[in-house]
């Protein structure tokens, strides 16, 4: 059984430990800009022991973010990314970037932008019509994830997430709920693959072998009639079999229906009606138990239908769902994953990794609350910690 604290390679990237911060939105770019306080967000992952810290989503093109501060693959942000990855390997870790297009899940009231989707819908959260997307438009989304692997190679990321989870644009074409199309992206799975293959080949193409690339999955979007393991295992098969990723991080949930069902846990709804907008408070305090329901935590849970994707690739695998312990750790090893993610645990205590290499026993403080989600619309952090006030 692989020391998940001992160095180990992940595609042409060396890590010295198999723990990786996962991605954690962190409100903290200014007008697409890296700021002081994203620096300070992953130097403190960096310091505290993880192998590796994820910069979460950062938008290939302006329509695809979900906030208009956010970050996009564009030349006026190199410098601020050189600086972060120049600081976070003085620190001793790696850094990874993970790149997508939000695509249903982009807030056109925000971006100023429309909205693109596999077919034309309602955004729930921002009452705005989805556009259809061309496949001019998918064209260009598949060039653009092209250049944002150039870019993350030229300003020192060692490897890039790809974002194929929680319905956004590749996710979302995925889902035979959100897809209705009848051209070569819908209908059959190979069609609602299509794109996910594409943009997969593109990264990878573009990367070579100057970054580590991995693919974010989801296993099930907990939503009837969404994207299941079955067709979630098919999909990580093809990617093993086109040869675009040196990972599989499995996830599970939809940031458009049933975000919670990657959480587990508690359900903030007063907390999230808090951050929104005075018109939409009331609505979400009245119907938020409805879209944020809840799911009961336990270690290690989306470890069952990981083992399934598990026993069907030979790929790498990442487990990532309710891993705040050595004992989980080890147990993700002996199953044969070779690396764990872990995100709310490291809010929490981003110390948390060099505390359990000095000793085993520790206990994560987490008690997944999840009143940490919310804040991705203020600064993300852990609100029992420091106070709950101003960036972690």
């Amino acid at each position: 059984m692989p020391d998940v604290l001992a160095p180990a390679t992940l595609g042409p990237v060396r890590l010295r430990n198999r723990v990786i911060k996962a991605a954690t939105y962190e409100k903290a770019a200014r007008r697409g800009q890296v700021s002081d306080d994203l620096i300070d967000f992953h130097l403190r992952h960096a310091e505290g022991g993880a192998g590796m810290t994820t910069l979460a989503h950062c938008a290939v093109s302006p329509e695809g973010r979900t906030d208009g501060h956010q970050l996009v693959w564009r030349p006026e942000a190199a410098p601020g990314l050189r600086r972060l990855t120049e600081a976070v390997h003085a620190r001793g870790a790696a850094i990874s970037a993970q790149l997508g297009h939000a695509g249903p899940v982009a807030d056109p009231t925000r971006t100023g932008l429309p909205a693109l989707g596999p077919s034309r819908s309602l955004n729930p959260h921002s009452l705005r019509q989805v556009r259809t997307a061309t496949t001019a438009d998918l064209d260009r989304v598949v060039r653009a994830h092209a250049d944002a692997a150039r870019m993350a190679v030229d300003t020192g990321f060692d490897a890039v997430e790809v974002h194929l989870g929680h319905n956004y644009l590749a996710s979302s074409f995925l889902s035979p709920k959100l897809n209705r199309r009848t051209d070569a992206y819908g209908g059959g799975l190979r069609n609602r693959a299509r794109l996910a293959l594409r943009i997969m080949r593109a990264v990878r193409d573009a990367a070579g072998d100057r970054l580590a690339v991995l693919a974010k999955l989801n296993m099930d979007d907990g939503v009837p009639g969404g994207f299941r393991l079955d067709e979630a295992i098919a999909v990580a098969r093809w990617l093993e079999a086109e040869g675009t990723a040196d990972a599989l991080e499995m996830t599970a949930g939809s940031s458009l229906r049933n975000p919670m069902y990657l959480f587990r846990g508690d359900a903030p709804v007063r907390e999230f009606a808090e951050v929104m907008p005075r018109p939409l408070r009331a609505g979400v305090k009245l119907v938020g138990g409805w879209f944020l329901r809840e799911y009961p935590y336990r270690d290690a849970y989306l470890l069952d239908d990981a083992r399934r994707v598990r026993a069907a690739v030979d790929l790498p695998m990442v487990l990532l769902g309710g891993v705040t312990t050595r004992e989980v750790m080890d147990t993700a090893m002996r199953e044969g994953f070779q690396f764990v993610a872990m995100a709310r645990a490291l809010l929490r205590e981003p110390d948390l990794i060099n505390r359990i290499a000095a000793d085993p026993a520790t206990r994560s403080l987490c008690d997944h609350n999840n009143r940490c989600v919310p804040t991705v619309f203020t600064g993300t952090r852990c609100v029992l910690r420091e106070g709950g006030h101003g960036p972690p």
